[in-house]
């Protein structure tokens, strides 16, 4: 009995290393191509189950969308996760349409690819659960430094531009809900950087409850 379990989690293991191989190459299999399907699918309809948070303004909402590229990048290798992110906003962008003219929707995908690439590349190393965390961890840190750098030096400011509004109103919008926020910096470290912390560690918390059970799935 105890051989056979072995034997099970080698398979799985070899084959999960097959999938990871494929997409990193580029030569997807027909078997690859519908899971990362499947789960941009998903990572759409997810984004549907967002929230505010109390701290932060409205346009900044919570959700779970990055547990399938997740889920993915551990499955299948890192670059699944930037798939699943891709699919995901394209999808959202194509049914729901943009109120940012796509700000909105390339923001999500370059904070989501880089928190699952990051967590795909630590996770690939060495599948150990005690490394997966390891890996979350890291990529929760990674994820938020970078939402915080690109919105100060990038998003915020191409968004005030292109809508012809004042970064101000975006400060303003903030200090309504959080007194810490005064300025452009601390609406980055008292709202922004905590948002994407606290994202980050609820969908953390989230793919580990559920990577196990549907980790034969994505490695068959």
């Amino acid at each position: 009995m105890k051989d056979s379990v072995e034997d099970a989690a080698a398979r799985t293991e070899k084959a999960g290393n097959t999938l990871s191989a494929e997409v990193a190459k580029g030569r997807l299999s027909t078997n690859a191509l519908v899971k990362i399907a499947v789960l941009g699918v998903i990572a759409f309809v997810l984004m549907f189950l967002d929230s505010p948070v109390w701290f932060a303004p409205a346009f900044l909402k919570l959700d779970i969308s990055g547990v399938p590229a997740l889920l993915g990048s551990f499955a299948m290798g890192p670059a699944t996760g930037v798939w699943v992110e891709f699919i995901k906003n394209i999808l959202n962008f194509a049914m729901e349409g943009s109120t940012t003219n796509g700000i909105g929707e390339l923001t999500n995908f370059l904070i989501g690819s880089v928190f699952a690439y990051t967590c795909g590349c630590v996770y690939q190393k060495k599948k150990t659960f005690r490394n997966a965390v390891l890996s979350l961890i890291i990529g929760v840190l990674v994820m938020a430094a970078f939402a915080t750098l690109n919105n100060y030096f990038v998003m915020f400011p191409l968004y005030a531009k292109v809508f012809g509004v004042e970064v101000q109103n975006l400060i303003d919008m903030a200090s309504k809900v959080n007194g810490f926020v005064v300025d452009y910096k601390t609406l980055m470290l008292y709202a922004v950087l905590p948002f994407n912390l606290l994202k980050g560690t609820v969908v953390s918390i989230i793919t580990m409850l559920v990577y196990k059970k549907v980790s034969p799935i994505l490695h068959r």
